[in-house]
């Protein structure tokens, strides 16, 4: 019996019944197992997920993704679009310097859960959790950008700068990209699939896997601790790399 015992207090608090989920979803049980691989996790209020109750405009939607209360404690941020026909939006992956904080704005197909899952240093995801209303389309709305005569002159520059705050500063930046889905007839996939931000002595202090739910013209937002330049370096899938000094 001691073992038995001993043995049982050692399972994760899953084991012993299924957490409830804060938003009503059909899905959550399938991306659990896809995307987490059945790993132990809790729902958590600690990850906040922000974003509007109801998207005026399904192509640019605001994302903001808050793990600041595991500070130090962070291997990745996984976020997700539940009902989009491309489900994943981001994994984010603060490595030194950077606050487990990030802002982005991403397209939304219909109403659907939003959610973040962070990954803490003993192997437990904490999912954060949002339920937005849309009419639907974001996905498969053809772009602005690509109307734009001479759009590809622009492609890749990257406007923004540094805010300095009272223990941090934050990177706000938007890049000209038409994040290409592969949804919109005869336009084959074509985004921005990897980004990282490196420092003054070329360190790396975080990376980012980017996937097709993020708008055109990505809008991307830091909180990077201590002073110094910030070097921003992109890849999109047609290998193309594209870099910004940010002071």
């Amino acid at each position: 019996m001691r073992l038995i015992g001993l043995w049982a207090c050692c399972l994760p608090l899953l084991a012993f019944g299924a957490p409830v989920d804060p938003v009503p979803s059909v899905m959550w049980a399938y991306y659990h197992q896809r995307f987490l691989d059945n790993a132990a996790f809790v729902f958590d209020e600690r990850v906040k997920v922000l974003a509007p109750p109801f998207a005026e405009d399904a192509r640019q939607v605001p994302l903001e993704i808050d793990a600041r209360a595991f500070t130090g404690d962070v291997v990745k941020i996984l976020a997700l679009a539940e009902l989009n026909p491309l489900p994943k939006i981001v994994d984010f992956q603060p490595v030194q310097g950077v606050l487990p904080w990030l802002s982005l704005r991403i397209r939304i197909e219909q109403a659907t859960p939003l959610r973040a899952a962070v990954l803490t240093k003993d192997g437990l995801w904490h999912v954060g959790s949002a339920l937005i209303d849309a009419a639907g389309g974001g996905c498969t709305a053809p772009s602005v950008l690509r109307s734009e005569p001479g759009w590809e002159d622009h492609l890749g520059e990257v406007l923004g700068g540094r805010y300095p705050r009272a223990e941090f500063s934050r990177v706000k930046l938007q890049v000209a990209h038409p994040m290409d889905n592969g949804m919109v007839s005869g336009i084959p996939e074509f985004y921005i699939n990897h980004a990282e931000l490196r420092g003054s002595d070329n360190q790396r202090l975080a990376t980012l896997e980017l996937f097709p739910a993020v708008s055109e013209n990505p809008n991307l937002a830091f909180d990077i601790e201590g002073s110094g330049p910030t070097r921003l370096i992109l890849r999109d899938t047609s290998g193309s790399q594209f870099e910004a000094d940010l002071p």
